[in-house]
Formats: structure tokens, C-alpha cells, sequence
């Protein structure tokens, strides 16, 4: 909920900034509603990708679960048994998680830590008695680890009475209640032992609930002990985590906010490349491919939101290039060059991992070589990492059959012969088959025309409607359904020899050797057909028939808002549910959590797990837990591998009756009769050797399994080569992983566990995503000191502007990474200095319309900490501040000066010098000399003298002449004329007349209004009375 409305949130800011209109459907399913929303009122509306957003906040939902298993007796990840601090350690540190991650721009670490310590931050309201307390505004410490944690109820202070029965609504000791003691309930499944006096989370798993003081606080749900407060359990950790939310906004901006929500995510570019010296024609035609793309499509809905490249050769692979500037790109790929080649095989797999890893999930991923595979070994990891993050591979392979040359590049002559052998091409047929994708065989003549496949792939909301693959070939009959919502149909036939006819739903038919035909038009290019179907009268059944002597495979896709994304999920205790990072038992049950996107007009009728390379096919029972959501339970996970595949109907309402769709994962998964689990860690730090501990659980009994593991990265990682498995089927394994010591901090890895029994090729895996992390010891956050403001804004402000100069230092933190505007639409310009005493400034000059008098500045430091400093002006004005400077605090408050110096510090004292120096003690109290001297003394008199001279008796009242007179009452309210005038209530507010009015509201903010307003937002205090005499009388 509350990541859906921050980014609703972003989404109108945005808009809004932009000039467009922003609407929120009310009547839509919210998860569809913001996303449409965001779409319509972006640039790029179309491009959006729904799939990509419903996967982003999947990952955080599943994130933010799985904390319950991975962590189920960790009473920091819970803030259980008062364990503030510890808890607030876990926030502060995923926040700066988050923060770092973006900044390496790996959003999938990202979300992952954003969930995690979304679910501490959450429990917080759930398992403490901040509620009980009456609070109505989130514990603003727990994410400001510079505040402290006050008014913690002591170790020893009881904190709980026993509950009557079963009631427990008031248990809570009503001294901790009167005195606003912080404390959270004990819980431990093992032991009834806790502090004498103190709380019990409660619940039938919660031993301690059972010791005096008996019973619980916990608002888990509605029949919790405490459930009567569930709601607004619920509704204050909504709040706090809008204000978290927040904060990372500030921090890493609103592209890379939605980037983090998936809305920035249309379609990817991504390039595996072999640049050893036979390869220079198949360079250029990636060059030209890829910069035709890039032109054709800037600017619009189709435009690639991600761009990667990863180059590879023997014996080197990478650099992996993972950027968002369509230049910077092509710069990369147009610096590639062929050269090398002493020996055939090259390191494809090691490319191609650094890409799976290095790209957004459900990426299409398109590697172009001539040669074989060297790190043939990678093959079992490579699968895995296709398995896990979905993604699409298709090998463009030239000349595999023909004679080749290459170069070495210490030699000017020289060449030798070799084609790729059969069973090299089959390790690429079969990654092809795994993830959805394709191997295409050409000549170098014609990879041009080949490319024409990367064109189609490379747009956004591409769906899958259907795909086999037949090894042995068997001639067969395909049936594949398109319904209204689709646009662009494809038809993709690969193999040697295929023969195929197609037929639409009306009965028209057409053959695979007709180039233009009345369905459609077709390329053949080496071993690959491709079928563009004409757009019209395209709904309903279609049929192919397809006969051949050897291998092939068959793809249709198109382009549509219906689609869905599964993960399989493990369920626990209360119903929640954490994502499972291997495959599934072999034999077992098993629970998909399946995700549909396209709004309200779908209706799911089927999920299946459909056979790879034959016609079995498995039926999963469908449960409801959101409009858009739905588990799935699996009875027995086959023995083959399998594609899921969805079935419902699309209300549509320019038809009378409901279409049939139908949609396909492209990436295979399968089962194993053993699994791997281990309890992983979020982050590591760089230098320092991580130790996971791993179990292996089998079906049977004993057995040995060979070991490996892997990071995409390359670190030190060690294992033992093997485990066997006891006589109650499991093993124990330790992998020791060691990031180098000069790691940037936000860079993420994937730890590849695999395990394979060698008699039966059996394998299984798990892949565990850490951010390498450098420990934050700056948790200050930058400051901002407004030098001067300058505003002479008449009634017409499109005719003047006003200017901002502020200095902005991070003290002793890490420095100044950033500054932007979060509020104003006038030009900010940034420039470095060094003050006298050798700290580095950030000197920020705004410049705005007097129509656009708000500007909010947000200065980030290098660790994501974040300041803002916050001005405006109320136009008409008339108002110089200059030679002056201002301070302002962690908590907001500033001083504006008038021809002097001024600090206002957070209790509100003000000193003003040398023209009208005054002093303001935290009581009050001022003196103002000589152009017009005030005292006031505590109890509120005032003495101005001698230009409009004013006496306050000491019951406080005093009265002023008309040049400019003040009355204050007993109460402190004071009330001028009305060439100068002011009412200042009890509380600190003022309002002055029209010309030259000031108020001042309860928290200290003034507005000046009609002539000569001047308003500044932070915290101003009364100071600002002895101010305005200054102003009036000096």
C-alpha cells in the first residue's frame, strides 16, 4: 500500500512539473490503477512495462516476506524483546542498502534489502506499544539513527500486567502508558523465560505469553491479543514507511525512484559479443543493428529504457556495460574491435552469465559468435541463472558449418579451418531451448537480414503466446490462441528442414515457402523463418502444421498489457508466503504465486505446467489472494521439464461475448529429487570472508553429490567438491565467499550453489543475491546555510524573478555527492569553494520567476544521507536581504538577516549585529541598539527608543504610537496600526494589516503579505518580533 500510493505520489510530482494531468482511476484494482496513472502521464506511456513494474513490487513484497523465514527467531529483524537499537541498525543499514544499490544501479538488490527492511520497520508498530501510547505520527528515530532512541523502558521496569482471560486490552502497566515508556513484547518458541514484569509478543507460538505477566501485545491481526489496534497498527506503519520511502526518494531522485518501482522499464538492449578476429563483419552488423534501433526509436514509446554489453574473447570476458544514455552505448560497442583467436573455443558462458546477472530480469539477451564454447562447465550454471531470472537467449551463429578464418593478432598471416562441431551447436540449441530463445545459423551475407529478430525483440510489453521445441522431429499440429488485446504477432520456425502451412481462424491457410501470402509475410534467413502476420483479423484459434526430418522449435509472440510473471513460493504459518531460490521436490507439491497484469478486464481460468518437448500437461488449483494475484497449488511437481502457461478470458467491450487468451513463460524450469537451503545474509563487506552455511536434503537415503560455486563476479569464493548425504537423507556444507577489499559499495553478487549426483545428472541450485557493502559510520545529515535572498517582486510577477544563494557543507561526513531541486522550476547552477578553515562548500545559486516563489533544494552526501532547505517568498513583494548569513538546523529551523549577521539556533535565540544588534534569549528576551533600541525582559516588556518609542508595563501590555504602534496584551498577543501592524496570538502567531502585514504560525513560520510580504518556513520562533522593530523602526 504505501509503496503504491509513494510512487502514485512521484508519478504526479512528475507530471505536474511536466504540465500534464495526472488521474488516479478510483474504480481500478490499485496495483493496475497506479500504473496506469504513472503510464499516462509519462512521456513514454506506452512503453511502460506492467510486467515490469507487477515483478518490481513483487520482489519487494516477497523481500519483505521471506524475513519471516529466514529470520523467524532474530528479535532485531522484529523488534521483539525491546531490541530497539538493533532493530534501528537493520533499518538504517538496509536504507543505506538501498541507497547504494541504486546508485550501482542494481535495483534488483535494491528491492530486495528495501523489503527486508520494510518488514522491521513494519513490526515495529506491530510488536510495541507505540500505539497503546497514543502516538498518531510514526517513530521518526528508527530511521534517523542521529536522533535518539528516547524514553526506552528500562531492563528492568516492568511493563505488563497479566491479562483477565482473554482479554487483554488493557495489560499495558498504566505508569509506562502515563510516562510514555517505549517497549515491545518477548517471544521465543523454545523458552517461557523473560524479564520480570515484562511484556509477551503472544500468540499460540509464543512460550513467554504463558509466564506472568501472561498473555500479549502483538496487532499481527485482528485476533491478536491486541487486535483491536490492528488498523491503526497497520495505518502508522503505512506511515512510516511513506516517510522511508521518502527519504530514499530524496536521496537517489524520481527517474531512479520509479527505475526502483519497474515503471522505467520498457525493453533491453543487451549484446554478448565474441570480438576475436574472425568476428569484424558480425561487429558491425551489431553496430548497425543496435544504432538503428537507438535512432529510430529516441525519444519514442519504444525507446530502450536499459542498454548492456559484454564483450568476450579467450581469455578474457567483460567489461559488462549497464547504462540508461543510448550514447554512452554506442560509444562502448562502436570502440569494439576483432582481434585474437589463437585457439577456437572462446569464453561465451562467462559472458553470457555477467549478462544474465548484470540484466533486468525477463531481459532478451542476444550473444553473436562463431566459435565454440571453452567454459563448456558453466553450462549447469548458466541454466540455472536463466531458470532464476527468466530471461531469453538467442545465439546468432555464423558460418557454423564453413570453413573460417581468424587472425591471431601477433601474426600478419596465417589461418586455420575449423566449424563449430555438432555437439558445441547443441550446448547453444539447448540454453536457447531452457530460456525461451533461439539459435540462429547464418552466413555473414545474410546476418543482416537475421538481425531483423533482435528489432522484434527489442520492444516493449513483448508476450509470449507459444512455444515448443521437437528433438526428434515428429510432424504435429500446434493450436495457439490470439485475442483483441495483441498487436504485431510473430511466428518464429527454426530448424534445419521444417515444412510447415499455417491456418487462420477462418480457414485461410498459407505455406511456409510463400514470401507474401494472405496471412502475412515471411523472411527465410539460414535456418529461420519468420512470420509477420497481418493486423487484421487476427482473434481467435489458430492452427500450424509443421513436418520435419531434424530439430526445430516454434515462437509466437505480439505485444499486450496482458501478461503475468510466477515465482514458486514456500508457505509458512499465517499464511504468508517467501520465494523459493531453487527448483522444486521432484514428486512434492508445490505453490506458484502468479501475478497478472492487463486491469480488470481478465479473468484467469487456467494455470498449467505444460511438458517442454511433449503434450503432458499438469493442472494447478487457483486461489484468489488479491484482484491481481493468485496462488496456485501444484499436486506433484512432474518428473520433466516444464513451461507454465495461463488461460482465461479478456472482457472486451466493443465484443458481446468474452475473447479466450492464452500466454506463455518462455523459460523453462523443472524439478529435482534433492534441494539446497541456507540462511542468507543481505549484505557482506568487501575485504572481509563471508561464511554461509548450506544444507543438502534428498529423497533418499546416503548418496554422494558433487559441489560447485560461483559468483558472476569472479570473488574468492570455497567450497567442498562434494557432500554425502547421511542416512536421514541431508548434508551440511560450508561456502566461504570474500569480496576484494576495493569493491564499491552497492555492488551486487549472486553466490551460484550447485549440487549434482553423478550417477543420475540430477542437479539443483541456489542462488543468493548479497550487496557488497562498506560499513556506514556518516549518518549526518548535509546542512544547508542560506547566504542571502533577493526578491523585488511586483504585483505582476511574470515581470521580475528572485534569487536564492545558499552554502551547503556535510561537516565531518563523507561530502557532498549532489544537490538538486525537489520543489521550484527555476535554474539552479552549483560551484565548489574551499571556506577558511578548509571545508569544502557546495555553493548553490537558484534563480526563479516571481510566479514560482517555493524552491526546496535536497543536498545528498556520498553515503545517501539527505538535507533539504526549504525557502519562499509570498509575491507581491518587496523585499533585499543581502550581506547576511543564515544557519540552518538538522531540524529545518533558519534566521534570514537585514543588514547583519544572524543565527537562530533550534530554541529559537537570535542575535542580529552591527545595524540594530539583538539578542534574543531562549525566554524571549531581546535588546535591539542603537537605531532604535528594544529590551524586553522575561516576563515580555518591551522598550523601543527613540524613533517610535514604546514602553510594555510588566503585566506585558504596551502600546505604541501610529508611525508605528504596538499593543500587547497580558497574554503576549500585540496589536499594531495600519501602516505597520501586528497581532501576535498566545500561541506565537501574528497577523499583520495589508501594507507590510507579517503572520507568524503556531510552529514559528511567518507570512508577510500585500506590500512586502516575505515568508520563510522553517522554524522562526518569537525571535522575530524584535526582528520586525528592527525592521520598522531601525
Amino acid at each position: 500500500m504505501a509503496i503504491l500510493r509513494k510512487t502514485a505520489e512521484v508519478c504526479r510530482d512528475i507530471a505536474t512539473a511536466k504540465g500534464h494531468d495526472f488521474t488516479l482511476p478510483v474504480r481500478k484494482r490499485l496495483k493496475t490503477a497506479v500504473h496506469n496513472a504513472c503510464s499516462t502521464s509519462s512521456d513514454s506511456s506506452s512503453a511502460l512495462s506492467t510486467l515490469g513494474f507487477y515483478s518490481a513490487i513483487t520482489e519487494i513484497y516477497l523481500s519483505n516476506a521471506a524475513v519471516d523465514q529466514v529470520f523467524a527467531f532474530s528479535e532485531a529483524h522484529h523488534i521483539d524483546n525491546e531490541a530497539f537499537s538493533e532493530g534501528r541498525g537493520l533499518i538504517t543499514r538496509g536504507v543505506a542498502a538501498v541507497k547504494a544499490s541504486v546508485q550501482q544501479e542494481s535495483y534488483i538488490s535494491a528491492r530486495i534489502s528495501l523489503g527486508a527492511l520494510c518488514h522491521t520497520l513494519q513490526d515495529f508498530y506491530s510488536h510495541s506499544n507505540w500505539v497503546e501510547l497514543g502516538s498518531t505520527a510514526p517513530f521518526s528515530a528508527l530511521i534517523k539513527p542521529d536522533l535518539p532512541l528516547n524514553n526506552i523502558a528500562g531492563p528492568s521496569t516492568p511493563t505488563c500486567k497479566s491479562c483477565t482471560g482473554p482479554n487483554c486490552v488493557d495489560n499495558i502497566l498504566p505508569e509506562i502508558l502515563l510516562q510514555k515508556k517505549i517497549t515491545s513484547g518477548y517471544f521465543s518458541i523454545y523458552s517461557s523465560t523473560k524479564p520480570a514484569g515484562k511484556c509477551s509478543h503472544g500468540g499460540f507460538l509464543d512460550r513467554t505469553s504463558s509466564r506472568e505477566p501472561t498473555g500479549g501485545i502483538n496487532k499481527d491481526d485482528i485476533s491478536s491479543e491486541h487486535g483491536f489496534l490492528h488498523q491503526r497498527a497497520a495505518d502508522m506503519a503505512i506511515s512510516a514507511t511513506m516517510e522511508v520511502l521518502q527519504d530514499i526518494r530524496l536521496a537517489i531522485g524520481d527517474q531512479a525512484f520509479l527505475r526502483l518501482m519497474g515503471l522505467k522499464q520498457t525493453s533491453v538492449l543487451a549484446f554478448v559479443i565474441d570480438t576475436t578476429g574472425s568476428m569484424s563483419d558480425d561487429i558491425e552488423e551489431a553496430k548497425r543493428v543496435s544504432f538503428s534501433i537507438i535512432d529510430s526509436r529516441r525519444g519514442t514509446s519504444e525507446e530502450p529504457s536499459e542498454y548492456i554489453l559484454v564483450p568476450f574473447n579467450d581469455p578474457d570476458f567483460g567489461p559488462l556495460t549497464r547504462t540508461e544514455d543510448a550514447d554512452l552505448f554506442k560509444e562502448r560497442i562502436n570502440s569494439l574491435s576483432a582481434f585474437g583467436g589463437g585457439d577456437f573455443p572462446e569464453m561465451c558462458l562467462s559472458g553470457l552469465l555477467l549478462a544474465l546477472a548484470g540484466a533486468p530480469l525477463s531481459s532478451d539477451i542476444f550473444v553473436f559468435t562463431d566459435a565454440s564454447a571453452k567454459d563448456t562447465e558453466l553450462k549447469s550454471t548458466v541454466q540455472a541463472t536463466i531458470e532464476r531470472t527468466k530471461s531469453t537467449v538467442t545465439f546468432m551463429l555464423t558460418n557454423p558449418f564453413l570453413f573460417r578464418r581468424r587472425m591471431d593478432a601477433s601474426q600478419s598471416q596465417g589461418s586455420t579451418s575449423r566449424s563449430i562441431p555438432l555437439s558445441d551447436i547443441q550446448l547453444y540449441r539447448d540454453l536457447a531451448h531452457v530460456s525461451g530463445g533461439q539459435t540462429i545459423e547464418v552466413t555473414r551475407a545474410t546476418l543482416s537480414q537475421a538481425t531483423a529478430v533482435i528489432t522484434d525483440a527489442s520492444t516493449s510489453a513483448l508476450v509470449t503466446l507459444f512455444q515448443v521445441v521437437r528433438n526428434p522431429a515428429i510432424a504435429e499440429n500446434f493450436t495457439f490462441v490470439l485475442d483483441p488485446s495483441l498487436s504485431n504477432v510473430t511466428v518464429y520456425v527454426t530448424g534445419d528442414s521444417p515444412v510447415f502451412t499455417i491456418y487462420s481462424p477462418t480457414g485461410v491457410s498459407q505455406s511456409g515457402s510463400v514470401t507474401d501470402g494472405p496471412l502475412g509475410s515471411i523472411l527465410t534467413v539460414g535456418n529461420l523463418k519468420r512470420v509477420k502476420l497481418n493486423p487484421d483479423n487476427q482473434t481467435g484459434e489458430w492452427k500450424i502444421s509443421i513436418d520435419s526430418t531434424s530439430f526445430y522449435s516454434l515462437k509466437v509472440t505480439g505485444q499486450s498489457s496482458v501478461n503475468f510473471l510466477f515465482n514458486f513460493v514456500q508457505r509458512l504459518e499465517g499464511g504468508d508466503f517467501t520465494p523459493k531460490a531453487n527448483r522444486p521436490f521432484t514428486g512434492r507439491n508445490a505453490t506458484l504465486f502468479v501475478s497478472v497484469t492487463g486491469g480488470d478486464s481478465i479473468t484467469v481460468t487456467d494455470v498449467l505446467l505444460v511438458e517442454a518437448s511433449g503434450s503432458d500437461v499438469v493442472t494447478g488449483t487457483i486461489k484468489a489472494v488479491g484482484a491481481t494475484d493468485f496462488l496456485v497449488n501444484i499436486d506433484r511437481i512432474p518428473e520433466w521439464a516444464f513451461v507454465v502457461q495461463l488461460k482465461g478470458l479478456l472482457n472486451d467491450s466493443t465484443r458481446s461475448l468474452p475473447s479466450q487468451f492464452l500466454r506463455q513463460s518462455p523459460t523453462q524450469q523443472q524439478g529435482s529429487r534433492f534441494t539446497i537451503t541456507a540462511q542468507p545474509n543481505s549484505t557482506i563487506e568487501p575485504g572481509t570472508p563471508f561464511v554461509l552455511n548450506f544444507t543438502l536434503v534428498t529423497n533418499a537415503t546416503g548418496g554422494s553429490y558433487t559441489i560447485r560455486a560461483r559468483t558472476d563476479r569472479s570473488f574468492s569464493v570455497s567450497f567442498p567438491s562434494s557432500l554425502d548425504a547421511g542416512t536421514d537423507g541431508s548434508a551440511q556444507g560450508t561456502v566461504t565467499l570474500t569480496a576484494p577489499s576495493n569493491t564499491e559499495s552497492g555492488t551486487d553478487v549472486t553466490l551460484t550453489i550447485e549440487a549434482e549426483d553423478p550417477e543420475s545428472g540430477d542437479s539443483n541450485y541456489m542462488a543468493l543475491r548479497f550487496t557488497v557493502m562498506t560499513k556506514v559510520t556518516d549518518f549526518s545529515s548535509p546542512v544547508c546555510q542560506v547566504v542571502s535572498i533577493k526578491a523585488d517582486c511586483p504585483v505582476e510577477c511574470s515581470r521580475a524573478s528572485w534569487e536564492l544563494s545558499t552554502n551547503i557543507t556535510d561537516v565531518n561526513g563523507t561530502g557532498i555527492a549532489g544537490v538538486s531541486l525537489s520543489r521550484g522550476n527555476g535554474s539552479l547552477s552549483l560551484s565548489n569553494v574551499m571556506s577558511a578553515d578548509g571545508t569544502n562548500v557546495t555553493v548553490a545559486f537558484y534563480n526563479a520567476s516571481c510566479c514560482s516563489p517555493e524552491v526546496e533544494l535536497v543536498a545528498v552526501d556520498r553515503v545517501g544521507n539527505v538535507g533539504t532547505c526549504f525557502t519562499s517568498i509570498k509575491s507581491p513583494s518587496t523585499t533585499v536581504i543581502t550581506n547576511g548569513s543564515s544557519t540552518v538546523s538538522p531540524n529545518g529551523s533558519t534566521t534570514v538577516s537585514l543588514n547583519g549577521s544572524s543565527t537562530v539556533s533550534p530554541n529559537g535565540s537570535l542575535t542580529v549585529s552591527p545595524n540594530g544588534s539583538s539578542t534574543v534569549s531562549p525566554n524571549g528576551s531581546s535588546t535591539a541598539s542603537p537605531n532604535g533600541s528594544s529590551t524586553v525582559s522575561p516576563n515580555g516588556s518591551l522598550t523601543v527608543s527613540p524613533n517610535g518609542s514604546s514602553t510594555v508595563s510588566p503585566n506585558g501590555s504596551s502600546t505604541a504610537s501610529p508611525n508605528g504602534s504596538l499593543t500587547v496584551s497580558p497574554n503576549g498577543s500585540s496589536t499594531a496600526s495600519p501602516n505597520g501592524s501586528l497581532t501576535v496570538s498566545p500561541n506565537g502567531s501574528s497577523t499583520a494589516s495589508p501594507n507590510g502585514s507579517l503572520t507568524v504560525s503556531p510552529n514559528g513560520s511567518t507570512t508577510l503579505s500585500s506590500n512586502g510580504s516575505y515568508s520563510v518556513s522553517f522554524s522562526m520562533c518569537v525571535a522575530l518580533v524584535g526582528l520586525l522593530v528592527s525592521f520598522l523602526y531601525g
